[in-house]
């Protein structure tokens, strides 16, 4: 028995060191609800005088001084917040890089105002389809395909093309033709068959319509072939087939859709039309020719040829 039974013992088993030494060891490792929220109260700021709390990715404004950005390393790294300085200029991406001179402005500003001119095409064939005029909902399908082709094609003449343009794009496209069409494509199919066939094959082209939309952001692009039916190129297709009454019973016309939806995300090599131009001259004839016959059924050859035309070019290069 100690000689001071009120004394503090000191021996190394106790739970609770003594003195300065355990406080020390609360100040440096924190509460384990601190390290689990990974949230630090940074030190007093010798300018400013201010206390500075910051999470993982949260950057502080001190006065006027430039933008500090505060993180915090993962458990076990001591908890030191690293602080970088950063320009202010580069804490914000430009919408259109390079030179912004009058010229480029008004040349970006015309490029999106054609993506804005097919979303807004879009909006009114979805409106025109709820009225009951469904061949002028897809005519203004055909008028979103052709605004969505010019876009690009100025974006690139005109030196003006931008990350943000291409994501903008690809947002109008997922508004005309992932869910204007599929609307358009019901409203034509209601009458001739049953609404819940007409109900799952337009949601199968709104799905395979985003999925195929996504995968072009993220693959490597390929200057001859395209990896599935492009959407732009669907949506046509589509609205073709609504603008021109196509003399095939509903239900045709329902696996036509269903097909085009799945061609859309297959893995398919469909070639481009630069490269449909480079065709001998008289294969352009056949199509001529047909049309000037009968150009409904020309119109459903060509889709058609084009359908299969995916699953030949793969097989043969899968042989090769």
């Amino acid at each position: 028995m100690p000689s001071s039974p009120w004394r503090r013992r000191r021996t190394t088993d106790s739970p609770r060191p003594a003195g300065r030494r355990w406080a020390g060891r609360l100040r440096r490792g924190g509460s384990l609800a601190r390290q689990a929220l990974m949230v630090r109260v940074g030190r007093r700021s010798a300018e400013t005088g201010r206390a500075a709390t910051a999470t993982r990715a949260e950057v502080l404004h001190v006065g006027a001084d430039p933008v500090r950005a505060i993180t915090i390393p993962a458990p076990g790294v001591p908890m030191d917040a690293t602080v970088a300085e950063i320009d202010p200029a580069s804490a914000s991406i430009p919408l259109l890089p390079g030179e912004r001179t009058m010229s480029r402005r008004a040349s970006f500003a015309l490029v999106n105002a054609c993506t804005l001119s097919s979303l807004a095409l879009g909006l009114l064939a979805i409106f025109l389809a709820m009225d009951g005029q469904v061949q002028l909902a897809a005519a203004c399908l055909v008028a979103c395909v052709v605004f969505d082709g010019l876009d690009g094609a100025l974006a690139r003449k005109l030196g003006v093309a931008s990350p943000f343009g291409a994501q903008m794009d690809s947002l109008a496209d997922m508004c005309s033709f992932g869910l204007a069409t599929p609307v358009v494509v019901y409203a034509s199919l209601a009458g001739d068959v049953p609404p819940a066939a007409a109900a799952i094959a337009t949601a199968l082209v709104a799905g395979c319509a985003a999925i195929r939309l996504a995968r072009f952001n993220v693959s490597p692009k390929d200057g001859r072939f395209f990896c599935g039916v492009p959407t732009t190129m669907t949506a046509a297709v589509l609205a073709l087939m609504v603008l021109i009454g196509l003399p095939l019973p509903g239900m045709v016309q329902l696996a036509g859709v269903t097909l085009l939806a799945f061609a859309m995300v297959s893995s398919f090599p469909y070639a481009k039309l630069a490269r449909l131009m480079k065709l001998p001259p008289w294969l352009w004839l056949l199509p001529i020719v047909g049309a000037l016959i009968d150009p409904r059924m020309t119109f459903v050859l060509i889709v058609a040829t084009y359908l299969v035309s995916g699953p030949v070019l793969w097989m043969r290069a899968k042989r090769a």
